[in-house]
């Protein structure tokens, strides 16, 4: 676990030494006003809520989140640092964790920084904070899952460039599994056992749930899986790409 921790807090360092992290978080900050308040006609509902605020996260973390993870492991290979990183007596499953955690904790950090919010509404009015913080949880528990999928598409090219494309085309799937349109098209000849099964695969499906309030197991067991299973193709790819 040390090693983990040691890894974590090299990476989130390393964040804060470049201009990267605080051009996200300003942008993210703007773009989370923006669509609180002039997008999600905030003034106009007359409702004091959060819900314009995290209805647009899942698309905001479509371009960010892969943003982030686009370098965990594409300027290593890139770098050569690598090699170097491997030659620690770290094991490739926790410098996969560690990369992560400092990732997600970076994502937390600017999740977190838009609190302002949260008091602005509350000076409004009455809103369900409980409701809130279960959003804020979910929020932050989909980003890891956007970031799991951008480490492990980082690990399979040096080009950040093409890792962040692959890395928001493939969140955008998930995403756009749960649209109607998309599965009105599988209801058109596919049972409705694969229906849902499709329905189930989309981030949206999930995160919408739990944004109303409800934290149900079977959502933070989807979230926690695609984490897990991407952390463990990620460190596969790493391992053979060692190997190689």
């Amino acid at each position: 676990m040390s090693n983990v921790i040691a890894i974590a807090k090299r990476e989130l360092v390393a964040y804060f030494s470049t201009p990267l992290a605080y051009v996200f978080i300003v942008i993210f900050l703007a773009l989370s006003g923006a669509v609180t308040f002039y997008f999600g006609v905030f003034f106009d509902r007359g409702q004091a809520d959060l819900q314009p605020f995290f209805s647009f996260h899942p698309w905001l973390y479509l371009f960010l989140i892969p943003a982030v993870g686009m370098r965990l492991w594409a300027e290593e290979r890139k770098t050569g640092t690598l090699e170097l990183l491997m030659t620690l007596p770290v094991s490739t499953t926790q410098a996969v964790i560690g990369k992560f955690l400092a990732a997600w904790a970076f994502a937390g950090i600017a999740l977190a920084l838009t609190f302002p919010i949260w008091i602005t509404v509350n000076y409004l009015g009455n809103p369900d904070n409980g409701v809130i913080i279960a959003s804020y949880f979910g929020s932050f528990v989909m980003a890891g899952a956007f970031l799991a999928i951008g480490s492990f598409v980082s690990a399979m090219t040096r080009n950040q460039v093409i890792a962040f494309v692959i890395a928001a085309a493939v969140c955008f799937l998930f995403m756009m599994s749960g649209l109607e349109m998309v599965l009105s098209a599988f209801r058109a000849w596919a049972p409705p056992a694969v229906v849902d099964l499709v329905a189930s695969l989309s981030f949206l499906t999930h995160y919408d749930a739990i944004t109303k309030g409800v934290i149900d197991l079977r959502n933070i067991v989807y979230m926690a899986s695609v984490i897990g299973i991407f952390l463990f193709a990620n460190t596969v790819v790493v391992d053979l790409k060692k190997g190689a």
